[in-house]
């Protein structure tokens, strides 16, 4: 079957934002980056001023890494279950700052290494596997298994928009997680490990120069396949990762804005750019991560992150907190009294 080809924002929104902008009765250029966040989202509305974003949606892709075997990782793999667990019970970092902010948090087990008994089906319903391959040694997923995730996160994707998402997010869990993510990257931009590693949870100079390894590793196994980007996620990806990627293509083809995260959120950004080149314009950065990987791809997609605070949580959590930055650019397009006006 052929797919429609990808719609982009309303260049017609985005012309009549602009001049909405210009017109407001404050000095010119005063809005700064909110003016451009406030027409971004008018634009991806179709309509101005912009709607009010009122149903904001966070999804947690949670899978295991076979990499935190190998010295990657500053904390274990038994982590990632008790943290999927932590999320429902509300009570992780993104949590309260998605109470605060009016947010809905989703976790989802794509590729956890625990089966998870006693938490609810609906979060194991699209579970691919049971950790994904340690990416310097093997493949991480089978390509069955990569079209699995890819589509799990297409559905998920499908479903939030039907329940009225105007706003959607995508968060990670995941220890070892980075790696993988940061050979995305690598692979993506044709950089070597040396230019995307990062020290993700806080490995010391140790574990920053095994990671670098491993990830060389990687991008030598995978060799000439990291041309084509789903053989990528299935080389050097994971499952929640290959999820993501999906959720991200999806969000684009319906037409319903991304705010993006952290290193994560952001290599699958530029895996689904690189799918279908144009998605990206239907993505905002909501914050610079400290991951060198992660400012790579957002210069690659044209980004310009929303929050700069040094964070280095995951979960979702810089989007969520970039949240009422752009809610407070959507009210500055549509309540503030035109020049015309006074």
């Amino acid at each position: 079957m052929t797919r429609e080809p990808l719609a982009a924002p309303s260049a017609v929104a985005r012309a009549a934002a602009q001049v909405r902008l210009a017109a407001l009765a404050t000095p010119a250029g005063a809005l700064g980056r909110l003016g451009d966040l406030a027409v971004w989202v008018a634009a991806t509305q179709g309509c101005v001023p912009p709607r009010e974003l009122t149903d904001v949606r966070l999804v947690i892709f949670a899978g295991d890494h076979g990499v935190a075997a190998h010295g990657v990782s500053a904390y274990p793999p038994a982590v990632t279950p008790a943290m999927v667990r932590t999320f429902l019970a509300g009570r992780a970092g993104v949590s309260a700052l998605a109470r605060a902010h009016g947010v809905s948090v989703r976790v989802l087990d794509l590729g956890v290494d625990d089966d998870l008994v006693g938490v609810p089906a609906d979060v194991l319903a699209h579970k691919v596997r049971r950790s994904s391959g340690a990416i310097h040694l093997e493949d991480a997923l089978s390509p069955e298994e990569t079209r699995q995730a890819l589509d799990a996160g297409a559905t998920v994707a499908r479903e939030e928009v039907a329940a009225g998402a105007d706003l959607l997010l995508s968060g990670d869990m995941g220890i070892g997680n980075t790696t993988p993510a940061a050979a995305l990257v690598a692979a993506g931009l044709g950089l070597p490990a040396t230019e995307v590693v990062g020290r993700g949870t806080g490995v010391d100079d140790a574990g920053l120069r095994r990671k670098t390894e491993v990830i060389e590793a990687a991008l030598r196994r995978a060799g000439s396949r990291t041309d084509d980007p789903v053989e990528t996620l299935t080389a050097l990806g994971s499952a929640d990762l290959a999820a993501s990627t999906g959720f991200l293509l999806e969000a684009a083809r319906l037409g319903v804005p991304v705010l993006l995260d952290g290193l994560m959120a952001v290599a699958c950004a530029l895996t689904a750019d690189r799918i279908e080149p144009g998605v990206a314009a239907w993505y905002a950065a909501g914050h610079r991560s400290t991951e060198p990987a992660q400012s790579l791809a957002l210069d690659k997609l044209g980004l310009v992150p929303v929050l700069d605070l040094g964070l280095r949580l995951g979960e979702g959590s810089g989007a969520v907190a970039a949240v009422p930055v752009l809610r407070s650019a959507v009210a500055l397009l549509r309540d503030v009294a035109l020049l015309a006006e006074l």
